[in-house]
């Protein structure tokens, strides 16, 4: 997430109440998580064994619970809480806008683009040319849809990403400033529901079709001309890369890839990064013709055990 200004080192720890190691005119142009982040962006870190990651990034702030040796080119933040202090400038950069009607005055949409009763626009929504929205669909704020996109009816885009934090008296949300982005000819069936990046975008390229019940998490990228069918769970910050085919009911874990041109079979549980080319099944994930063979000798045990006892006798 890009702020709509530079600001400086010493008004961002004015705006969280911290001490800071820098040059206080340092620059800072944004916020992002590790895995996205950018120079001039703030990350944020609170935990020993992801100190160096967080250092080392791209990132030219960091947002720190411990008084360290700063890098040479970057800035440092010391909070007590960085996780709190990381909602405080969402809060402040991204804050909640709550409206009082059906589609926002802030909302743009293209010509010939029909949105069909009962439905949600949020916020600075930008709807393509030749789009349908059928009803009940809702938009939250910022999305961004290309053109000749259909979306049907019941489905959610722009909700909070699912990251919480674990504290003494419950889960403390990470909230989520980022948006969702879907490029055009992109088709998403009834009840999908795709959740907004933390501070970068959760997008899904163009030409790619999305079957109904299908979840995207936050941060996840999804390429061009994929099929994913339905009932598909698909974890945040995974990259799916171009032409997948993922069938009804597979589930990821988060962070992973999934390379060009995979296909991935039924009640798949994709439990690591893969290659593209091939084709998967089963979890623990295998290629599916290995995975066949291993359930076809499997059917083989009983013949083989009777065997044995008769061996034996």
């Amino acid at each position: 997430m890009k702020f709509p200004k530079v600001h400086t080192l010493k008004q961002i720890a004015e705006l969280i109440d911290c001490d800071y190691v820098g040059e206080p005119n340092f620059p800072v142009l944004g916020m992002n998580e590790i895995h996205v982040v950018e120079s001039g962006d703030i990350v944020f870190v609170d935990h020993p064994k992801y100190y160096d990651k967080a250092l080392q990034s791209a990132a030219t702030i960091v947002l720190i619970n411990k008084k360290v040796d700063c890098p040479e080119g970057k800035a440092l933040l010391i909070s007590d809480d960085p996780f709190r202090d990381f909602n405080k400038l969402t809060r402040h950069f991204r804050p909640f806008q709550g409206t009082n009607v059906s589609i926002s005055l802030s909302a743009e949409i293209g010509e010939h683009t029909f949105i069909q009763p009962n439905c949600f626009i949020g916020n600075n929504v930008k709807i393509g040319k030749n789009c349908v929205i059928h009803c009940n669909v809702s938009i939250y704020d910022n999305t961004i849809i290309g053109d000749n996109v259909i979306i049907h009816a019941g489905s959610v885009l722009g909700a909070d990403a699912f990251y919480y934090k674990k504290r003494a008296d419950g889960f403390d949300q990470l909230l989520s400033g980022g948006r969702v982005v879907i490029h055009d000819n992109v088709g998403i069936g009834a009840l999908c529901t795709i959740d907004k990046g933390v501070t970068g975008d959760t997008t899904i390229g163009e030409g790619t079709k999305l079957d109904n019940q299908v979840h995207v998490g936050h941060d996840t990228v999804i390429g061009k001309r994929c099929l994913i069918a339905s009932q598909t769970g698909i974890a945040g910050c995974v990259i799916i890369e171009d032409e997948v085919t993922m069938w009804g009911q597979v589930g990821t874990t988060s962070g992973i890839t999934i390379g060009t041109k995979a296909v991935v079979m039924g009640q798949t549980g994709v439990t690591k990064s893969i290659e593209g080319g091939k084709s998967y099944f089963g979890t623990p994930i295998e290629e599916s013709r290995e995975k066949l063979k291993q359930l076809a000798y499997i059917k083989k045990i009983p013949e083989l055990i009777e065997k044995i006892k008769k061996y034996d006798n």
